[in-house]
């Protein structure tokens, strides 16, 4: 009889260690951030000159240069001239430069709007430069570092994500002009030959949960 009750006893627990793990892998995680080819969403934030911009108001534009990016991380600042030079280069080809800053501004206070606008103000930024106080649009785009790129058409579908270029360190020294040549491929109606690279940059500050 006792023998009976424990081989029953096992088999229950047998079953529910089954179950749990059964479970377990039905558990699907959400998707987050896009991935190349993905349709983007539009977003509409803060600009330095406090008008709300969103992608939607370039009523010309043939494509976006989507560009995470802050006032405080070493690699954005060795990049600030080269992220002002594509919106110079590619706005007037359709393909405006849009810049967001998605930082938590309790842990990194030079990043807050405040100081957004005296850094545009003083480096000229030519291109818009929009606050992400939620971290909403970042955490929707999957963006983890600044800078960190989204070119994406004028139906917003994604057609790169990564870095700018292949040197950070030295504009001089680059030999691979990766936002560049995919825009260049997009305004040309090709095919964009490298979708994606590791972005090289810090990583975006999140808000405590």
């Amino acid at each position: 009889m006792k023998k009976n009750i424990l081989l029953v006893f096992g088999l229950v627990a047998v079953a529910a260690m089954l179950f749990a793990s059964g479970n377990k892998e039905k558990i699907v995680k959400p998707k987050i951030g896009f991935n190349v080819g993905d349709k983007a969403t539009d977003f509409k934030l803060k600009n330095v000159d406090g008008r709300t911009i969103s992608m939607a108001d370039y009523k010309e534009a043939k494509g976006y240069i989507v560009v995470f990016t802050c006032n405080t991380c070493p690699f954005s600042k060795m990049y600030e001239k080269r992220i002002d030079l594509l919106n110079q280069k590619y706005e007037s080809k359709g393909y405006p430069v849009i810049a967001i800053n998605s930082n938590d501004v309790t842990k990194q206070p030079g990043d807050s709007f405040d100081e957004m606008v005296k850094r545009s103000n003083d480096k000229g930024y030519s291109f818009p430069y929009l606050y992400d106080e939620s971290q909403a649009v970042a955490t929707a785009y999957g963006a983890t570092r600044t800078p960190h790129v989204y070119v994406l058409n004028k139906n917003l579908k994604v057609s790169y994500i990564g870095a700018i270029d292949d040197n950070h360190k030295d504009a001089k020294a680059v030999t691979k002009k990766y936002v560049e040549d995919a825009v260049d491929s997009m305004l040309a109606g090709k095919a964009v030959k490298t979708s994606s690279t590791k972005a090289i940059g810090c990583t975006i500050k999140w808000k405590d949960v």
